[in-house]
């Protein structure tokens, strides 16, 4: 049901906003991440109905320079500004590693993800990205994919490293058989993480195949990304005796050098989620309170 407030800020001084449950609880969300929102992404990032959050009558929602924020927060559009400008700078340097990357192969996806895929990225912060490979190649792929990097000269984040500017972090690597997200992790927060985003590779519409193994964001976020079934029957072609026989040993090594270091981090033959840090639980919290 829309809810009326009173604005007498800005542009909007003496007028009254129209605004319903569901996008307040989109902009109380988005003011999680300091990220006000305008008309058009107000649209799109509608909060479905599995978005429920307490006592949102009593948020105040203020518009200036056709951004959406609560009350007192109008500082916000700079900062988001500012942080645009940053990003901008930031996806030049995703696509030249995407172009890199994307010689190999058994890469079929490579995406921005997180802040800078809402383009909200801080000047310290890292580039994340998420790579999707064919069915049965993911730790081979990976190891070429730290080949290439070095052989180009870009630079990757490291595990402890306190200077996360500009260099890249690979930590969602997916094969063609584990594209739908665990049950027990979809929500609110990893919903959004999956619609914004923001493919630079797509080979063989694997983003759309990603994007429709994972139906469920729409609880969430019904207007933010469209949703097409795929009617693709089989993955990918067989994957040769060789090749998985250098999977195997490509995943043996990488796990025992990494398997003193697992805290949160989720690593399997077919997926690898590099996220020491339990974001999402954060986020919920200060949504909810």
């Amino acid at each position: 049901m829309p809810f009326l407030y009173n604005i007498a800020f800005g542009e909007n001084k003496g007028r009254a906003l129209l605004i319903s449950e569901k996008e307040i609880a989109s902009v109380i969300y988005h003011h999680i991440f300091g990220f006000p929102l305008t008309a058009g992404e107000l649209i799109k990032w509608t909060a479905g109905g599995r978005a429920v959050i307490p006592n949102w009558q009593e948020k105040a929602v203020e518009t200036k320079n056709g951004y959406y924020f609560l009350k007192g927060n109008a500082s916000g559009i700079y900062t988001r500004l500012l942080k645009e400008r940053i990003s901008q700078r930031k996806i030049k340097l995703a696509k030249k590693a995407a172009k890199s990357l994307s010689l190999i192969p058994m890469i079929k996806t490579i995406a921005i993800t997180g802040a800078l895929a809402m383009e909200n990225a801080a000047e310290e912060s890292d580039i994340d990205l998420m790579i999707i490979v064919r069915k049965g190649t993911l730790w081979t792929s990976r190891l070429l994919s730290y080949l290439v990097t070095w052989l180009v000269g870009l630079k990757i984040r490291k595990p402890g490293d306190k200077n996360q500017k500009d260099k890249l972090c690979l930590n969602i690597w997916l094969d063609e058989k584990a594209l739908a997200w665990e049950r027990h992790d979809r929500n609110l927060y990893t919903a959004h993480e999956i619609a914004q985003i923001k493919p630079l590779v797509n080979k063989n519409k694997t983003y759309e195949k990603f994007i429709a193994k994972n139906a469920w964001i729409h609880n969430y976020w019904p207007n933010a990304v469209r949703i097409r079934s795929s009617k693709d029957k089989s993955l990918t072609s067989k994957v040769s005796l060789f090749l998985r026989f250098i999977e195997k040993i490509a995943f043996k090594m990488q796990f025992l050098y990494m398997r003193k270091k697992i805290t949160r981090e989720i690593i399997t033959p077919h997926k690898a989620l590099f996220h020491p840090n339990d974001w999402g639980k954060v986020v919920l919290q200060q949504f909810s309170s």
